[in-house]
């Protein structure tokens, strides 16, 4: 029953949109995928961190205003994104909800272009942005006359509001979302070990780090770390802001640490000391030092 019901969605619809179907419903799986078997993406502290993403797109996104308000629920963020992108790209290719998973990849692309690739100039280097074509032609053409017959696609390809009264369009909704976690748990489970620092781990080479320098770094607690060289040598301080637990960065602009979520800021040529916000401690110390040719954590 399931594999005719997959067959007469595939069947029902002319070659272009099939090889649309097929390309957006496998490149969203992937992504799912690629999310799900990443160390870092749900790790607090890790470069590819879904927080430190966000972060990252605060200078300049249209909307940090909103992504500001996410920061401090990045993990969870994280979640949705991973779990919404298999699950858009399972009912694509199963046909289940194909105008609502049309209509959920398009926003997606939105908000991936008005973030993540907003400041990719010329526009054509980005993908985001011909990904959001992409979706929009695939919920147009499932609105308009297809194959010979020149009948409008099925009521239940064209409605962006899957029937709930329906209980087998329900079944599969449920099923749909229960592959989504599906695939996230089993690549999860290939994830990589994560292998933490230990004493004397070489951070950076020494020549490769100026006085002036910044640098991010996994400390031993397998939590983010800020590395600093001046004229006085080399300290370096925990990521993880004292107030509510949200990833810092270090900010040029105003030689401060920064917190995204709240505002808080830390002095880090004062040991770290609250200058700004809410937050009630100094930053943690990590402890680095020059060993031969390169600076270590201790």
């Amino acid at each position: 029953m399931a594999r005719s019901y997959v067959a007469r969605s595939w069947s029902s619809h002319p070659i272009a949109t099939s090889l649309l179907r097929l390309w957006l419903g496998a490149t969203w799986i992937f992504a799912g995928w690629n999310k799900a078997t990443d160390t870092g993406f749900l790790s607090p502290g890790s470069s590819h961190y879904i927080g430190t993403q966000l972060t990252g797109y605060l200078n300049s996104s249209p909307i940090s205003f909103f992504l500001r308000h996410l920061i401090e629920h990045a993990t969870l963020v994280g979640w949705f994104v991973m779990l919404s992108e298999f699950a858009i790209g399972i009912a694509v290719l199963t046909g289940v909800a194909l105008s609502l998973a049309a209509f959920g990849g398009f926003t997606m692309s939105i908000g991936l272009w008005l973030s993540a690739s907003w400041s990719v100039h010329p526009y054509f280097l980005g993908s985001d942005s011909a990904y959001a074509v992409l979706w929009l032609v695939l919920l147009l053409s499932l609105h308009q006359k297809s194959g010979k017959s020149g009948q409008r696609g099925s009521l239940r390809d064209s409605r962006i509001i899957p029937d709930v009264t329906d209980r087998r369009e329900v079944m599969r909704l449920l099923g749909v979302g229960v592959a989504a976690v599906a695939g996230a748990f089993i690549g999860g489970t290939l994830k990589k070990k994560v292998v933490l620092p230990v004493s004397g781990t070489p951070i950076v080479k020494l020549a490769d780090f100026p006085v002036g320098s910044t640098k991010n770094f996994q400390a031993a607690d397998g939590n983010g770390a800020i590395l600093f060289r001046t004229k006085a040598g080399v300290f370096a301080y925990s990521a993880v802001c004292t107030h509510q637990g949200c990833i810092v960065s270090y900010s040029a602009s105003s030689h401060l640490i920064e917190c995204p979520c709240h505002g808080a800021a830390y002095d880090p040529n004062k040991g770290a000391a609250v200058v700004a916000g809410p937050a009630p401690a100094p930053l943690a110390k990590i402890k680095v030092a020059i060993a031969g040719s390169n600076i270590v954590q201790l």
